[in-house]
């Protein structure tokens, strides 16, 4: 039996071309998903590969120019949204043959920095940020080394770097709107504990809420109530908003994640919805439109930014440099707590 080359040492792009019977330039043009690429050539490759164990050197593919990886930064993993973000970007950058690298920021600006400077030592190819909590001047610094675009950061002025974004302000207008077409005159919000960046979404989602109810000559009855998206951060509480002597009639929560926490203590508490309280969430999430649930929501296609977000990546990485700031239209999902 022929002794596995693993043990001898690293398999290398030679091996893997002698065991195929092809060039390394065959290999290497596998390895790369290039155009023109018979299946029966990639289908000899995969298998030598896969009986050899060989696994390319990110550093050295780096030297030659590309690594055909990209750093993915997520801010965190327990919002229902960012999954269908992933799973756009990850299809998009499997078909132009990259991989993703994924990190989670957990929301904390010393981790994400460190993280994206992790990605730029091994030499990614590029950066997709979603909903990163660093400032667009550090932005645009990791800009300057390395193709990126962002997710989840409105700021459409910066040339360093691209943005997608589901149009946030429009959304949060119609929400807002639905619950005054069916009567509601004391509409409230619910958002994250800071604001006034003007660039995270939940700042743009307010902004949409102000507008709204100031057109309708509401502006006296507006309320913002800061909740910590995580029970641990701080924050105002989902029962200080329903401790109130007088619920409003109306609720925009920025996400779901807040709208389902406050359907669920106020079914505790015996206040019937949409009965006494009309609520409209955002992200429309997979809870949301369970029959039980049944969360009227704003859809922002999340896998649609994944999509995009992927694209102008590879865009960025073969060259262009001109900003591109991408906004998609969000929808609103009309389910029972709309009435």
């Amino acid at each position: 039996m022929t002794e596995p080359k693993t043990r001898r040492g690293k398999v290398t792009i030679r091996d893997v071309a002698a065991d195929a019977g092809v060039s390394t330039a065959a290999v290497s043009k596998v390895l790369r998903n290039a155009y023109g690429v018979s299946d029966t050539l990639r289908g000899k490759v995969l298998k030598s590969i896969e009986k050899l164990g060989y696994r390319p050197s990110t550093a050295a593919r780096g030297m030659r120019g590309r690594t055909y990886s990209v750093g993915m930064l997520l801010v965190e993993m327990h919002n229902p949204f960012v999954p269908y973000i992933v799973g756009g970007a990850k299809e998009a950058l499997h078909k132009a043959g990259y991989k993703a690298l994924i990190g989670v920021g957990e929301a904390e600006e010393a981790i994400e920095g460190s993280l994206i400077d992790s990605m730029i030592d091994l030499q990614m190819d590029g950066l997709l940020l979603v909903t990163p909590r660093l400032p667009s001047e550090v932005l645009s610094r990791y800009a300057a080394q390395s193709p990126t675009v962002v997710i989840g950061h409105h700021e459409d002025r910066m040339d360093a770097f691209d943005t997608v974004n589901s149009d946030d302000r429009l959304g949060a207008r119609m929400a807002v709107e639905a619950l005054l077409a069916r009567g509601c005159r004391d509409v409230q919000m619910i958002s994250q504990p800071t604001a006034g960046s003007s660039r995270e979404v939940f700042d743009v989602r307010e902004r949409g809420y102000l507008e709204v109810m100031a057109e309708a000559g509401l502006s006296d009855r507006t309320r913002i109530w800061r909740v910590g998206e995580r029970r641990y951060r701080p924050g105002q509480s989902v029962n200080a908003f329903l401790d109130q002597a007088q619920l409003p009639d109306g609720l925009f929560c920025w996400s779901d994640i807040h709208a389902i926490e406050i359907m669920n203590a106020a079914f505790e508490r015996g206040i019937p919805i949409p009965e006494r309280l009309l609520v409209v969430g955002y992200d429309n999430s997979p809870v949301a439109a369970m029959p039980m649930i049944g969360l009227s929501s704003i859809e922002q296609r999340g896998t649609t930014l994944g999509e995009l977000a992927a694209k102008a990546l590879l865009s960025r990485i073969g060259g262009r440099t001109a900003p591109e700031h991408l906004l998609v239209r969000p929808e609103l999902v009309v389910r029972r707590s709309l009435g």
